[in-house]
């Protein structure tokens, strides 16, 4: 018969990646699913050694110079626990104690995979969230065509919705969209100031699309995930690489979207890991970056990449 799938899960002390040759430049996460991460951990590393959440973050991102993360929160219901984790970074204490000195932050909003389950209820468990010192931003909400997951006229409508709360509360917004150019811009100029501050996350779609947006909106930047180190995607690179060109310099911000998306470069320094690694994290930040760095060319490095990108959270995010 076939081999136990589990035996080709790499053994979890590759989880702790080796130190990085920019390990001085801090690394801030723009975008992980920290619950889900952890979640994920557990089920592959049933026996594994940490217990909680903080455990991990305490012990994954140990040494890594890991500033601040923006956990994302986009389910429907809205999940009770966002208010724990949220809870336990309020004090500078807390921080160090819980979070072993990472600034945690954290975004709110329905997915629109679940935009079918979006109700007053919801609504008013995100508005409860938007209040919360830690919160720095509604979403992650938009327009997804590809799973179609919700009928495309309730996502259009739940994406409206989402998009005028945030912007009575000044917040920033995180958006998805995938495979839905025309209807995103279309609700995106439509609703939202030119001057919003806005952050496409894991930007894969056409690099036509996101100058259009580059170009209406001052203050939108370009999420920049693991994917853009795919054979699959071309279309990341290409829009890096048009950025780079422009006179403003590359509108990029650095994201895991942890657990998904582990970066393809980072086995080139894990030698000694067999099949791939379950799960992404945070702290693998500075390979996206090399790779991102690698696509801009001449004058850049990952250093640079990594301020670059901590600069642009520091005006999107206000961290």
């Amino acid at each position: 018969m076939g081999k136990n799938k589990k035996n080709n899960v790499p053994d979890e002390k590759h989880l702790s990646l080796p130190a990085h040759p920019e390990a001085a430049t801090p690394i801030i996460d723009t975008h992980t699913h920290l619950l889900s991460t952890f979640s994920s951990y557990k089920t592959k590393y049933r026996a594994g050694k940490y217990d909680t959440v903080w455990d991990f973050v305490r012990g994954i991102y140990d040494g890594r110079n890991v500033k601040a993360i923006v956990d994302v929160w986009c389910e429907a219901p809205v999940q009770p626990a966002w208010k724990e984790l949220a809870d336990s970074a309020l004090t500078p204490e807390d921080r160090e104690e819980k979070w072993g000195g990472i600034e945690y932050w954290f975004v709110m909003g329905v997915h629109p995979h679940e935009a079918s389950l979006y109700t007053d209820a919801v609504e008013k468990s995100i508005l409860e969230a938007m209040a919360h010192p830690r919160c720095v931003g509604w979403g992650e909400i938009g327009l997804d065509y590809h799973y179609d997951n919700s009928p495309r006229k309730i996502q259009q409508q739940v994406f409206t919705q989402q998009l005028r709360q945030a912007i009575k509360l000044g917040k920033p917004l995180t958006i998805h969209t995938r495979e839905a150019e025309q209807d995103t811009e279309r609700i995106l100029k439509q609703e939202v100031p030119v001057d919003h501050r806005i952050h496409i996350h894991c930007f894969t779609d056409s690099p036509e699309f996101a100058q259009r947006l580059l170009d209406h909106f001052p203050n939108l930047h370009i999420g920049i995930t693991g994917v853009i180190s795919y054979s699959t995607n071309m279309n990341t690179s290409a829009l890096v690489r048009q950025m780079v060109a422009s006179s403003g310099g590359p509108r990029i911000l650095l994201e895991t979207d942890a657990p998904f998306m582990v970066p393809s470069n980072i086995y080139a320094s894990l030698p000694e890991v067999k099949g791939r690694l379950p799960l992404c994290h945070t702290a693998m930040i500075p390979w996206v970056a090399d790779f991102t760095a690698d696509v801009m060319g001449d004058g850049w490095g990952t250093g640079n990449v990594m301020e670059r990108a901590n600069k642009n959270a520091q005006s999107v995010y206000g961290i």
